[in-house]
């Protein structure tokens, strides 16, 4: 940055990045499949999908990488739990799929902080920031990716044991990872003149 003249040194400027950002697309997670990364290449996905805003270094979160077997368990117990408490056919579909189709999976778990100093809210928003950086680093590494929450993830009855969570822990969210079997469709974005309010005074 020129401070004096208030513009960008093009030799800072990522133009790769930047053309990343304006055309990312998340993938639907059913469209994924076989092979997902292994455990090197994911390393590096998570790495980068941590790298987050975090006020006072709190690390509100924690990730669990679900691999087959584990999203098999889940599928099951998903199944089981869906038809204890009667959850409609269809719910229940979406949430047994979730777990038996995924190639790879990551759940990103909330672990708020008690702390005076970082308002929860603030805590919250970190862990979405995560949610977002984990899909945008697997898809820039080359994956399909996609973010899905859905009753197996908010129902804390289900959640809490099939996760092994903490008291106070909660999903907030799973992050696909695989191959792409297809690339979708450009979906409507926001109207920037709507979204957008500038203020000079």
């Amino acid at each position: 940055m020129d401070i004096a003249t208030g513009t960008v040194n093009p030799a800072t400027r990522n133009e790769e990045a930047l053309r990343f950002l304006l055309t990312r697309r998340s993938r639907p997670p059913k469209t994924l499949v076989a092979p997902a990364p292994d455990r090197a290449a994911l390393t590096e996905i998570l790495t980068a999908g941590l790298r987050v805003p975090d006020h006072g270094k709190l690390e509100p979160w924690r990730l669990i990488v679900l691999e087959r077997p584990a999203l098999e368990r889940l599928a099951a117990a998903a199944g089981t739990y869906a038809e204890a408490h009667a959850i409609p056919e269809r719910d229940a579909a979406k949430g047994v799929g979730q777990f038996a189709q995924s190639p790879l999976c990551i759940a990103i778990i909330a672990v708020p902080r008690p702390t005076d100093k970082v308002p929860a809210i603030e805590q919250t928003l970190s862990v979405g920031a995560v949610g977002v950086s984990l899909v945008n680093a697997a898809l820039a590494a080359g994956w399909g990716a996609g973010w899905l929450t859905g009753w197996v993830a908010h129902d804390p009855g289900f959640a809490g044991p099939a996760l092994d969570l903490a008291p106070g822990e909660w999903v907030a969210g799973y992050v696909h990872i695989g191959t792409e079997t297809l690339t979708p469709p450009e979906r409507p974005r926001p109207d920037f003149a709507t979204a957008v309010t500038w203020v000079s005074a």
